[in-house]
């Protein structure tokens, strides 16, 4: 039952690999830190391996057959991609699913404001995070903003080498006695995460010069007025690119591994399948760190959806079908796991939990602490996963979030389990995690890699 770091027993040929895919992977999380971003650079890389859109299938009247490739999209911030199988789809398909949303700070609808001689951003925090590691770091402006006319501008400030970054303060140290008493919860509260964005006022303004001036840039860069915001999109996520880390290079800092990580794995795993027997599925969505909700949302009916729509292009709709077709699937749901963390041992139990560079991560449940929440994969599927990773040379391991009684986390899993399909939470360890700045594993990426790719084909 003791692994050992896979770092062991490479050969050349396989650190060669390992570092051309780790390169890959760090290029997909500069081009994609938002959910549009991540779906427009997915389909890009989709369509340059020979996957069509499925409106182009529909329009075109052809019938989709064994070997075809297929994408479908939601509102641009969810996406799948099907692999056509040689197997009639009511035998089941292999699923990979993972989220492409991560932790960040959303910009208000009526945001900007002038205090101080500042200009700000008013911001509303997504999914979990500590509010503290947002502030005095700097951050970047990613994401849409949409006239009334429909025209659409995207915006993205913050990450070129002569672009500005934002920030939003912090008290210094001198006056903060009082603030270091409060609880790590409420020491930053989340109507203070206002983004720094200026700082000169308009020549010739009396009041709110500042945020004058700041309306007048956004004018003058990106058309935008102050009613524009109404209709945007725009995330605060933290500036600069994913890096290689520690002396030997050996992991990766980046924001949002959770689950971009999995995501990118899935998804090179799945433009590495050619022909299959079964239908292979890599599901791409958004709202994982709030739920799962709304339209893009894994509990959306975007996905079964997305599933009648192939089953249309192949004259084999009906509802029966649709119900077996999910129901005989197996799923791999893609999702990082907490990572041990010798500096906070306390927090975990160290025969249940997932180690940094020992390889791809199978968490039988997740939920909190009595299981509330999880889905508990059954023990005949992780039976047959073990022999699908053992056959092609897959090292992995199996974990829990951390202690019993802590807390613990959920996933898309028990969603896809509501069809009565095969569902486990496998993927990636990360230290860090929700934080700014998160850490993986090189090695653990390699090998989550080939795990998809060994279900894909084998399940």
């Amino acid at each position: 039952m003791k692994k050992e770091s896979a770092w062991k027993t490479y050969t050349q040929e396989e650190l060669q690999e390992l570092e051309a895919l780790n390169k890959r992977y760090r290029d997909f999380l500069d081009a994609g830190k938002t959910e549009r971003e991540c779906v427009k650079e997915i389909i890009k890389q989709a369509e340059a391996r020979g996957y069509n859109s499925i409106e182009e299938i529909e329009n075109s009247g052809k019938k989709l057959v064994p070997g075809d490739k297929v994408y479908t999209v939601m509102m641009k911030k969810a996406v799948t991609l099907f692999n056509i199988g040689e197997k009639p789809l009511k035998e089941g398909m292999n699923i990979l699913g993972a989220h492409i949303d991560s932790p960040r700070l959303d910009v208000k609808q009526n945001p900007l404001y002038e205090e101080g001689g500042f200009a700000y951003l008013d911001t509303h925090y997504y999914g979990g995070i500590k509010k503290y590691q947002w502030v005095a770091i700097p951050l970047s402006i990613h994401g849409v903003a949409v006239k009334k006319d429909g025209t659409v501008f995207e915006i993205c400030i913050g990450e070129k080498e002569d672009d500005p970054v934002f920030f939003i303060s912090d008290l210094l140290v001198h006056l903060s006695q009082k603030q270091l008493e409060k609880k790590g919860s409420v020491v930053v509260e989340g109507e203070d995460l206002n983004l720094t964005v200026g700082n000169i006022p308009l020549t010739g303004t009396e009041k709110d010069a500042v945020k004058a001036n700041t309306l007048k840039l956004l004018e003058e860069y990106y058309g935008l007025q102050e009613e524009d915001f109404i209709s945007a999109e725009l995330e605060i996520v933290p500036a600069g690119k994913a890096k290689e880390c520690g002396l030997d290079k050996s992991m990766i800092m980046a924001y949002g591994q959770d689950d971009r990580v999995c995501a990118y794995t899935s998804l090179e795993a799945m433009l590495n399948t050619d022909s299959v027997e079964k239908t292979a599925v890599c599901i791409l969505v958004d709202k994982e760190e709030i739920g799962s909700v709304g339209a893009t949302g894994m509990r959306s009916r975007f996905f079964e959806n997305s599933v009648a729509r192939i089953m249309n292009c192949m004259d084999s709709y009906s509802e029966f079908d649709l119900r077996m077709t999910l129901q005989n699937s197996k799923m791999l749901s893609s999702d990082v796991s907490s990572a041990y963390d010798p500096i906070y041992s306390s927090s975990y139990d160290k025969n249940n939990v997932a180690y940094l560079s020992k390889g791809m991560v199978f968490n039988k449940f997740t939920g909190s602490r009595g299981k509330s929440g999880s889905n508990d994969a059954n023990a005949e599927y992780l039976a047959q996963l073990r022999n699908i990773m053992d056959e092609n040379k897959v090292k992995f391991q199996t974990a829990e979030l951390g202690k019993v009684d802590l807390g613990g986390g959920g996933t898309i899993a028990y969603i896809l389990a509501l069809y009565g399909m095969d569902v486990i939470d496998c993927g990636v360890a990360v230290l860090n995690m929700h934080a700014p700045w998160e850490v993986t594993s090189k090695a653990d990426i390699y090998e989550v890699k080939k795990g998809y790719e060994a279900f894909l084909k084998n399940a």
